[in-house]
């Protein structure tokens, strides 16, 4: 989608010639889904090398709450790389991670002191409560779910519920975890059935006095989009106390705001997580991630047991920082329900049109639809979606265990403008595919 408005981008090369370079150059095992080559981006809006726009629905894969190059974001930065950008936190420490270990467990839900421990990634911050998990109960088993994606390390890859791509090659994969079913009412999985699926683990495979912890995503990403359903998570809270399990909300794609809460566990009123990991957007882009929680747990390893050279590095914290401050004085929890609302309402709009649609769901932004032909799951549909937007200037992901679903990740300070003009290239590839 060209545009008059930018004018042709610096970067020696075409798109074609960067795309020859990279496949000699980087391994096939980082997959890329574009050909086409970043040279600026604002806001919810990219320009290629060659001065083609697009409308960014990916965000980065949820990093991107806060748009891309939020001048607030890059003065925060700015400011602080002109005092340090490192001193490694467990040498010499800074006050602006103690202020934000403070927020975020502020934010966090739970009637109960809560401690905080920053680290790079995702992935890095799963691992690490794993670690506090085990060291707070003495007991090593950790029981994940069907279709969840908890990283790519390889304790990652052992609570993550699905083998193609993640796992494929990589084995063995680390002892002690354990697969219960997700509960998933259009694939005929109910509450009672996932449950039943963990009891049939407490009498076939771990004793749950060996179980450290149950940890699942509140909203699963690249799963599907789908929400655990508020009578699961009471259920699996009550099985948890019965058996002195820990509960760890996994919110590294759901956090900052992208379900209508900050923390999409904010949705489960009663039920008290013991940890949280969050990662992605609260960095707005800068790698920083985490884990909070109850205070007698997170202080169970010994010092030196936690922590990462770059962990909580100075430039991320003062981004972090400022996105909490924008979150909230920008209305962006309201924001985000605003525009989830518009899109579920878009999508299901078309389901008279376009009866594939099977399914339009998710909690504020976080919002996903579902492609089913003749009873399958139609990723062909879901490609063709996807292939056509892109043909048209608009990024969109696919997720899933088998690809028929499309995930929206639009950044949450969007132009109305520019949401509406996406909307209607998305309608054109639902209606097309």
């Amino acid at each position: 989608m060209p545009n008059a408005d930018f004018p042709p981008a610096q970067t020696a090369g075409t798109n074609a010639a960067w795309e020859a370079r990279r496949q000699a150059a980087t391994p096939r095992g980082v997959g890329v889904l574009e050909s086409f080559y970043a040279a600026r981006a604002q806001n919810a809006e990219i320009w290629d090398i060659e001065g083609n726009r697009y409308i960014d629905f990916a965000g980065g894969i949820g990093v991107l709450n806060l748009g891309h190059a939020n001048p607030r974001i890059v003065a925060a930065v700015q400011a602080q790389a002109a005092k340090f950008t490192h001193t490694c936190y467990q040498v010499v420490p800074y006050a602006s991670y103690v202020e934000l270990a403070e927020k975020i467990a502020a934010r966090a839900p739970g009637n109960f002191p809560k401690k905080t421990l920053f680290v790079t990634t995702g992935v890095e911050a799963v691992e690490n409560a794993v670690k506090i998990a085990r060291a707070a109960t003495g007991r090593s088993g950790i029981i994940a779910f069907d279709a969840a994606f908890h990283g790519r390390t390889f304790m990652g890859m052992a609570l993550t519920g699905k083998v193609a791509p993640y796992k494929l090659n990589f084995g063995p994969m680390p002892g002690d975890v354990y697969h219960a079913p997700f509960p998933n009412e259009l694939h005929g999985i109910s509450v009672e059935d996932a449950m039943d699926g963990i009891q049939r683990l407490f009498k076939c495979d771990i004793d749950p006095k060996r179980v450290a912890a149950f940890i699942l995503e509140p909203v699963q990403g690249e799963g599907g989009f789908y929400q655990a359903p508020a009578a699961f998570v009471q259920a699996l809270r009550k099985l948890a106390d019965e058996h002195g399990i820990l509960l760890i909300a996994d919110e590294v794609q759901a956090g900052a705001a992208r379900t209508g809460k900050f923390f999409a566990s904010e949705h489960y009123e009663g039920v008290e997580f013991d940890l949280f990991t969050f990662a992605k957007s609260i960095g707005a882009g800068l790698p920083i991630a985490g884990v909070t929680g109850r205070a007698n747990i997170m202080d169970a390893p010994a010092p030196g047991g936690l922590g990462g050279t770059y962990a909580g590095n100075p430039l991320a914290v003062a981004a972090a920082l400022e996105v909490l401050k924008i979150i909230d004085e920008d209305n962006l929890i309201a924001r985000s329900n605003q525009l989830g609302d518009t899109l579920k309402a878009r999508l299901n709009g078309l389901r008279a049109k376009v009866p594939a649609i099977a399914d339009v769901r998710g909690p504020g932004s976080m919002v996903a639809v579902e492609f089913i032909k003749d009873g399958k799951p139609a990723a062909d549909m879901a490609k063709a979606v996807q292939t056509y937007a892109q043909e048209h200037g608009l990024i969109l992901l696919t997720c899933g265990a088998y690809g028929n679903i499309i995930r929206f990740l639009y950044p949450l300070t969007i132009q109305d403008e520019v949401f509406a003009e996406a909307l209607d290239i998305l309608d054109q590839a639902i209606l097309q595919a």
